[in-house]
């Protein structure tokens, strides 16, 4: 089976990012994983569509160490092989629009764009790209459930911000629509609402600024937890999520923003928030995802490329990428075992 990881840009890769974690995994099981980049496609004169596939040479064990996969995929990265689309089982979008927003506007849904043409072709696309077009922004979050989601406005009017700052004691929290990684998070409290017309100009010369209520206990951290197949995620009786401690003064949480990852025990109250949101990610064929909960409130879904996988897994003590390429390897099954008869939707999460 050939699996292709789609990401920003291979330079911008590291060994434990969760998309290197999962490529390890495929091709420790066997699997031929390239990468592909927004750069590479091809749509040829005749339709054919084709790609420009950075190819990480297999490993003559299965014993090859994610640090040692990692160089051999880096060195990949000078060469490429054209393919015809079609030859790729399964192709994952694992980029982050927000990271080309600015300086390359034009590759924030190509993978999109493309992965649609995959799916004419016969390749399943994880998570399903018509959905993931929806979720460009965080807008595609209010569409969950009311009970899971912080109160929240979004506007580009400052006296709007005011207005919802002073419905909520003067303490909220203030984001850009689009963005991720914590970039652009303030938080609106005594101390800082002088500069709160600073913090507004900040974000809204970007587009528009979400303002969400400050959430209990938010200062004890967040938690994220993967879900599968719109399931949590879990080996041997143990989760796939981690608490994220924000560093001192700091409400980011994000573990590159300076956050720092502890271990934690999920309880009825965290699997309850997963099960109400469960229908929805079934229905737009999110395959996985990465949710951040702080008590009975999600504070965002991650539907693009939710991170910190591997520190999961040193926590558990269990390997989440071994059954997330499991999951992948039947639907590919199922694919062939019911040809034509599932919709890429469908097939994402079964």
């Amino acid at each position: 089976m050939l699996i292709a990881f789609f990401v920003n840009a291979l330079k911008d890769e590291y060994p434990r990012y969760t998309t290197t974690v999962l490529a390890h995994e495929a091709s420790r099981r066997g699997h031929d994983v390239c990468y592909i980049t927004p750069d590479d496609f091809v749509l040829s004169p005749d339709d054919a569509l084709r790609v420009h596939a950075h190819f990480v040479p297999a490993a003559k064990t299965r014993t090859r160490s994610l640090d040692r996969f990692f160089k051999d995929m880096r060195a990949a990265a000078k060469n490429s092989k054209l393919i015809d689309i079609d030859d790729v089982d399964v192709l994952m979008l694992r980029n982050d629009p927000s990271n080309d927003a600015i300086e390359r506007p034009w590759a924030q849904d190509i993978g999109i764009q493309f992965g649609r043409r995959a799916i004419e072709r016969g390749v399943l696309v994880l998570n399903d790209p018509d959905s993931l077009s929806h979720a460009m922004n965080k807008l595609y979050f209010q569409s969950f459930p009311r009970e899971v989601r912080a109160d929240t406005l979004i506007t580009r009017k400052p006296e709007d911000i005011k207005k919802f700052a002073r419905k909520h004691g003067g303490k909220v929290v203030l984001k850009p629509l689009q963005g991720s990684g914590g970039q652009g998070v303030f938080l609106v409290n005594a101390k800082t609402a002088a500069n709160l017309n600073q913090m507004i100009d900040a974000i809204s010369r970007d587009g528009y600024v979400i303002a969400q209520s400050y959430v209990k206990d938010a200062e004890k951290g967040d938690i994220r937890f993967f879900l599968m197949n719109g399931r949590p995620l879990s080996v041997d009786g143990k989760f796939a999520a981690m608490r994220r401690v924000s560093s001192k003064d700091d409400i980011r949480s994000n573990i590159h923003a300076g956050g720092k990852a502890v271990a934690v025990k999920i309880s009825e109250r965290e699997l309850r928030v997963a099960e109400l949101i469960r229908p929805k990610l079934l229905a737009d064929g999110m395959f996985l995802v990465g949710i951040d909960i702080i008590g009975d409130t999600i504070l965002e879904v991650n539907v693009f490329s939710p991170g910190n996988l591997q520190a999961c897994t040193d926590m558990a003590g269990v390997n989440f990428a071994t059954a997330i390429v499991e999951s992948i390897e039947r639907k590919v099954q199922i694919a062939q075992e019911f040809p034509g008869q599932f919709t890429n939707q469908a097939l994402a999460v079964m």
